[in-house]
């Protein structure tokens, strides 16, 4: 497909789900929408929503530009991705399962062993451990385009920790408060159940030990990290305790957390630093924000912790090329959500083809995130490109590519007016007793005309996504 689906407008006529959204635009006149654009980013500043990119000067507290125009999935569509997202949760989960036990996946010859037990993700500290349900990815994050009426793929999987779940909740919050006849006007799923839907899976994957309601903590690196907003956000709404490092320590095969009432045991830990800093005595040996001790408690069955040390595995861009075929695997199934075509640059016959059709391909760094260590070939000059290949050519394992997709555009509020701009969409899918995912997710933007790249760290925004109830 060469053109560019716009999700509003088709052959002229505007599309069913966006009906009602033609005549709000059109009855807003421009001095009411610049006010409300600046109410908007008043709320977002006013409540702290914010977020910091690393390595970068200015403001350390800024703002991800909130676009006032939501984008809307019908009913069926929104049926057709919930059941190809837990399709891809459960395979991935069983993945997990299986290379940090018996690796029947790398024994049949379904996936490079190496690609698994060579990953620097791949936590060889939890072999042979079964993590309570057998879970080890409790919030999947995955990241979808979509290029036509019925065509969606998947981009990648966030298994460790994906973030931006906070610009859902307040994106909603936000329109809601802003645009009340709107919502009277639509029936629209609500995605406010989030927290209570986090809250009831880690509580569902306490550990083996707890006898009683598990007591629960997000555990932050600290107000300095880029996402703390979120972790302060999510405490508060699911009433747990925002934790650090520094609060917790380990005793009698406990995870304990320190309060001016004495000690109270810690049993479900949803963490947000890295498996690397959890605890100084498995990991990393310099590691300030872990707990010493913390991955003995875990594996004797003191604490779960969410999402499990060593779920980065399954994150990985080459791993992602072979999720489909866990899907067969494990459940026996054919896939419901398409993987984007990929070239793995490790096989020689895609490494040839990579480096002689850079300038029309995206080229990605295995283990990069956050739309770093990419290459955008149609929108980067020959010199960009000629000093990608040298990094493709020193480390060609490192790299995968895929071709330069038709990404569906949504109306946005732009300085001129309306214009498409190019979108993904990130649902959040929580795995625990059962798979539950709100009706909705992150919709980001990629606000620079004719750009694919929607990170916010890059210049992208986020919208509220809207699902039409029936």
């Amino acid at each position: 497909m060469t053109e560019n689906f716009n999700e509003m407008y088709q052959g002229g006529k505007v599309r069913e789900p966006y009906r009602r959204l033609e005549d709000w635009t059109n009855a807003m006149p421009t001095e009411l929408r610049a006010m409300k654009q600046a109410e908007a980013e008043a709320l977002f500043r006013r409540i702290g929503i914010t977020f910091a990119v690393y390595g970068e000067g200015g403001d350390p507290d800024r703002l991800i530009p909130f676009d006032m125009f939501p984008r809307v999935f019908t009913q069926d569509e929104w049926r057709k991705l919930e059941r190809g997202i837990k399709q891809r949760a459960r395979a991935l989960n069983a993945f997990l399962l299986d290379v940090y036990g018996r690796a029947e996946i790398v024994r049949a010859g379904k996936i490079p062993g190496r690609l698994v037990f060579q990953n620097e993700a791949f936590e060889r500290a939890v072999t042979g451990f079964t993590p309570p349900r057998g879970i080890y990815s409790h919030i999947v994050g995955i990241d979808i385009v979509r290029t036509g009426p019925d065509e969606f793929f998947v981009l990648e999987d966030n298994c460790r920790t994906p973030s931006g779940v906070s610009y859902m909740l307040e994106n909603r919050e936000i329109m809601m408060r802003m645009f009340p006849q709107l919502f009277r006007e639509n029936r629209i799923e609500p995605v406010d159940g989030y927290p209570d839907a986090l809250r009831r899976t880690l509580a569902s994957v306490a550990p083996a030990k707890c006898d009683r309601e598990p007591n629960i903590g997000i555990l932050t690196p600290g107000h300095y990290n880029s996402a703390y907003y979120e972790h302060s956000f999510l405490a508060d709404l699911m009433g747990v305790e925002l934790v650090e490092g520094q609060d917790l320590f380990v005793e009698g095969g406990f995870c304990w957390m320190r309060t001016t009432e004495g000690p109270k045991k810690l049993d479900v830990i949803y963490r947000r630093i890295d498996d690397a800093f959890l605890d100084p005595l498995c990991f990393r040996p310099d590691s300030m924000l872990g707990i010493p001790g913390l991955m003995d408690v875990y594996r004797s069955g003191g604490v779960s912790i969410c999402s499990a040390p060593g779920a980065g595995v399954a994150d990985d861009k080459a791993v992602y090329t072979f999720v489909p075929e866990m899907v067969r695997f494990y459940l026996g199934e054919e896939p419901l959500l398409n993987n984007v075509p990929t070239w793995q640059c490790a096989k020689p016959d895609d490494y040839k083809y990579v480096l002689e059709n850079m300038a029309e391909l995206v080229v990605k760094e295995v283990h990069g995130s956050g739309g770093y260590g990419m290459l955008v070939g149609p929108k980067s000059t020959t010199e960009q490109i000629e000093a990608f290949r040298k990094k493709v050519e020193a480390h060609p394992e490192n790299y995968i590519a895929q071709p330069t997709l038709a990404l569906s555009a949504t109306p946005t509020f732009v300085q001129e007016g309306i214009a498409p701009r190019h979108v993904d969409l990130r649902p959040y899918c929580l795995v625990g007793e059962k798979i539950e995912l709100v009706p909705g997710g992150l919709t980001r933007v990629a606000l620079k005309e004719g750009s694919l790249v929607v990170n916010s760290s890059q210049g992208g925004g986020v919208k509220d996504t809207w699902v039409l109830a029936e």
